[in-house]
């Protein structure tokens, strides 16, 4: 997997009926963001999808994300956490 030099911000939004959503945009292409949507969901044991260039995962997992991003392959200095 090729990782690029774009920043990859993460956040949580809150949607209908009170539910979070952990979104990781600025994952480029190249790094195959529905292999990296793949691992996520299996590290994190939570449904996800991959659409619209974000990857969107159900609950609140900002506090691991950046740990296991890291241990994917990302650069640190890279991974913006909100």
């Amino acid at each position: 997997m090729a990782k690029g030099s774009a920043k990859i911000k993460v956040y949580v939004d809150r949607r209908r009926f009170g539910k979070f959503v952990t979104i990781v945009e600025g994952i480029d292409k190249d790094a195959e963001p529905k292999q990296v949507a793949k691992k996520l969901k299996s590290k994190l044991a939570c449904g996800g999808t991959y659409k619209d260039g974000k990857i969107e995962l159900q609950g609140n997992h900002k506090i691991r994300m950046k740990k296991i991003l890291e241990s994917i392959g990302f650069p640190s200095d890279q991974i913006e956490v909100e």
